[in-house]
């Protein structure tokens, strides 16, 4: 081919003459031009090493201290009470000058050696006067004066940082009624800001963030028998009881010291062990149970050309990386000043999750100058770089568009290769170590791995359509799991393009949670519609380079035997997809705005929502999860919110019976709304109640203690898992000014066969989306009877309030 040729940058031929070298100009430049890119940026790492690792300090301060001390010592002021004189008398004298006269003598001596004795040895000859080096006073002095300068510096930091890692420990501000912060905090907020005013770098924070601290096992036993009080019947209840109780005197003590041993001895006693079990040890498929996706603007379309869009989104996410490793991206900021821990974001790009037969591994590269694309059964590699210059998305465009017009058919084998990816994770590890660890197929499969993320080509036209609310479930489905064959579902995440230009994402989520992924397509679509562009026939703007070399297919030789393999994991990933039903909906009578005027946290409100909207879907209550973050410890990742409490169900079981006065039943929502947001703080704070049990349940299998309460609690089923996708994290444009501009969140698949997952966004002040799934299998539940009842639950709510319709 064609482009392999391209890619050769010398050949040589040996003859009777000799060798036969044949240099490629071209093809050396770009070694050259690509050598020169990478060492700048390991210059430029190096410099942020630095500069990250002096934060809150700079270069510049310490110059300033070196300058102070100097300056005070030429008013003869010493400000080192004496210090300075110590350190001067522990710098070690240089070799003293010699006379040129005294050099000659030396010399003469050397050559002739002493009048008497046998045994002469001579001398050692000086260096030339010219090359010694000689230490002045003078010298001796400023030297001094810099070490003196240079540890007062470092002192500094070190007390800074120590003191605003002290300050980042303080949560009382988040317990506190709005409008009602007391001094304590307020003075906590000038510090926090005096410590941070410095424009920080992505990590500057990250050695400043407090560790995750281990809860009392007596609190999270209190909290959790809290939390379950109000699914079990007294009998129940009392025998669950009677096991934590037993658990918290005999068995918990003993496993509580490992805990706190680990918590002083790692970063993080729960995010290695979460990522590992969780994630990385799961040996079902991805799809469906592991993997999320993400939604594009689904109000406009800034073009409907398939390659043009995907040249603006791709140019995007490279301009985004660059800004990730030069650390130009900013610390995402609660209340504007507490720091979040950037430690996930180190694995967005480069990464993917390589198979195993006992567990995976994330395999994480410094730096990817391509990305893989599957199109019609076919696997590309596209180059992002011309020598050492990011492709313009005209050029993008461009290789984009030739892989579509490109009419080979796929090799034998090759159309559903990436359904390996979709199927066990066993089958998977065995099929790669067979049939994929030497040849052209380590070499394509390693193309693929290597890439910086994946691109599917899509054949099909999705969107959402506003006039036909089914478009947006069949979309949520075509990210979430498409053909089962078009997506690697092992790369960090995959950048899917339908053929309208519609966009999408489908993240793994291993290597980070979906707050992480919102962050980078909050900047790309940003980027996309405000700066990039597009002309009037939907081209990206610029001129296009004909010149550049065309993407290269990448070739297989699969076997039978292989084959077989890929037909197995597609039956299995193809008969997952198949069962998951996907309900997805825009709400729009109200959004934050009215949700506001009732006095409660949305968040709450659309929880208690789902609380009610669940018990007149099954008559009953469930364990419910709802995601909430740690980020505001160092390395943290998720905490669980168990929804349903007591004061909730109090509410719901008010609403149901219908014959209480409506003072009545906005007392008892207050109460579940408060209720709520205190658990939600808690398990912010480090206070919460499930990854505790996690860790402790682990440490218990470590050292072989049978636990009845533990093995109860890892056991039961989360029948209603809930998550909150975030907006305007990186604020790029006002939604007051493009309130078009909206994302529908994301999606996953139930949690439980016989459950349902609900992801939702509050998408402003007058909507909100939601995608409900559950499983065809399960005759308890439906994803569209489930949407049908938050609606109606949420109408419910808000007339409580008596809040006109005109202001919905």
């Amino acid at each position: 081919m064609a482009e392999a040729h391209q890619a050769v940058a010398f050949q040589f031929t040996v003859t009777p003459d000799g060798v036969d070298f044949r240099l490629s100009r071209e093809a050396l430049k770009h070694v050259y031009l690509s050598g020169i890119n990478s060492w700048k940026k390991r210059l430029i790492r190096i410099k942020n090493g630095i500069l990250r690792g002096v934060y809150p300090g700079s270069p510049t301060s310490w110059l300033v201290v070196v300058m102070a001390t100097v300056g005070s010592s030429y008013c003869n002021v010493d400000i080192s009470m004496g210090l300075v004189s110590r350190i001067q008398r522990c710098i070690p004298d240089g070799p003293q000058p010699q006379s040129d006269v005294q050099l000659r003598r030396h010399q003469r001596h050397s050559h002739n050696g002493p009048e008497a004795g046998p045994e002469w040895t001579p001398a050692p000859l000086p260096a030339p006067h010219r090359c010694s080096f000689y230490q002045t006073p003078q010298t001796k002095a400023l030297l001094s004066m810099a070490i003196f300068s240079t540890g007062v510096w470092a002192t500094g930091i070190f007390f800074f940082r120590q003191t605003l890692k002290l300050l980042l420990s303080y949560h009382g501000w988040m317990f506190e009624m709005h409008g009602q912060t007391s001094h304590v905090t307020r003075i906590w907020a000038i510090c926090v800001r005096l410590l941070s005013s410095r424009r920080p770098m992505l990590y500057s924070f990250q050695t400043s963030l407090p560790t995750l601290p281990v809860p009392r096992v007596s609190a999270t036993i209190r909290r959790y028998l809290e939390s379950v009080r109000p699914l079990l019947g007294d009998e129940e209840y009392y025998r669950t009881e009677t096991l934590a109780k037993e658990f918290q005197d005999k068995t918990a003590p003993r496993l509580q010291k490992y805990l706190v041993l680990k918590s002083w001895w790692a970063t993080n006693y729960v995010s290695d062990w979460w990522e590992e079990y969780i994630y990385l040890r799961g040996r079902s498929p991805l799809p469906v149970n592991s993997n999320y996706y993400i939604t594009d603007f689904v109000l406009i379309r800034p073009t409907e050309v398939q390659a043009a869009r995907l040249g603006n989104i791709v140019h995007a996410m490279i301009l985004y990386r660059r800004k990730l490793d030069r650390e130009e991206i900013k610390p995402v900021m609660a209340l504007g000043i507490v720091p979040m821990c950037s430690y996930q974001m180190e694995r967005m790009f480069n990464t993917t999750r390589i198979p195993g037969k006992e567990t995976d591994l994330l395999q994480h590269l410094g730096d990817s100058r391509h990305v893989a694309v599957y199109h019609k059964g076919r696997f590309f590699k596209v180059w992002l770089y011309e020598g050492s210059q990011l492709l313009k998305p005209r050029d993008l465009e461009m290789q984009f568009q030739r892989i579509l017009d490109d009419p080979s058919p796929p090799q034998p084998g090759e159309e559903k290769l990436a359904a390996l990816t979709a199927g066990g994770r066993v089958e998977w590890a065995e099929a790669r170590q067979a049939f994929f660890s030497c040849g052209k197929n380590k070499t394509a499969l390693e193309t693929i791995e290597r890439a910086a993320f994946f691109v599917a080509l899509d054949e099909e036209p999705h969107c959402y359509d506003p006039e036909n609310e089914a478009s947006l479930s069949l979309y949520g489905k075509a990210l979430l799991h498409g053909s089962c064959y078009d997506r690697w579902f092992d790369k960090s995440f995959t950048l899917i393009c339908f053929k309208n230009g519609q966009m999408g994402l489908n993240a793994e989520h291993a290597w980070a949670d979906a707050p992480i992924i919102g962050h980078l397509w909050e900047f790309v679509l940003a980027t996309d519609a405000l700066y990039l562009g597009y002309t009037e026939t939907g081209h990206c703007l610029g001129k296009v380079n004909p010149v550049l070399s065309r993407p290269q297919r990448l070739q297989w030789d699969i076997p039978e035997q292989c084959q077989v393999a890929i037909e197995r994991s597609y039956q299995v990933a193809k008969a997952l997809a198949d069962d998951v039903e996907l309900y997805c909906f825009q709400f729009l009578p109200f959004g934050k705005g009215l949700i506001k005027k009732c006095r409660t946290s949305p968040d709450a409100f659309v929880q208690i929502a789902l609380q009610l909207a669940h018990f007149r879907d099954r008559g009953k209550f469930c364990l419910t999860y709802e995601a909430s973050m740690t980020r505001m410890f160092r390395e943290g990742r998720t905490e669980t919110v168990r929804s349903c409490t007591s004061e909730s169900s109090a509410f719901v079981q008010a609403m149901v019976e219908g014959n209480h006065m409506k003072a009545d039943l906005q007392d008892l929502f207050r109460k579940a709304s408060e209720k709520h947001q205190h658990m939600y703080r808690l398990a912010m704070t480090g206070s919460g109640i499930d990854r505790h049990l996690f860790c402790l349940y682990l440490v218990s299998k470590y050292l072989g203690v049978t636990s009845p309460f533990l093995a109860e609690v890892l056991e039961e089923p989360w029948r209603l898992s809930t998550s909150q996708t975030a907006q305007f994290q990186i604020r790029m444009f006002d939604p007051e000014q493009y309130p078009r501009h909206l994302v529908a969140g994301g999606g996953f698949g139930p949690v439980a066969d016989d459950g349902y997952g609900v992801s939702y966004m509050i998408a402003g002040e007058n909507t909100i989306f939601f995608h409900v799934s559950s499983k065809f299998s399960s005759s308890e539940t439906n994803a569209q009877r489930f949407g049908n009842h938050i609606r109606q639950a949420l109408m419910d709510i808000a007339d409580l309030f008596q809040v006109p319709k005109a202001a919905r």
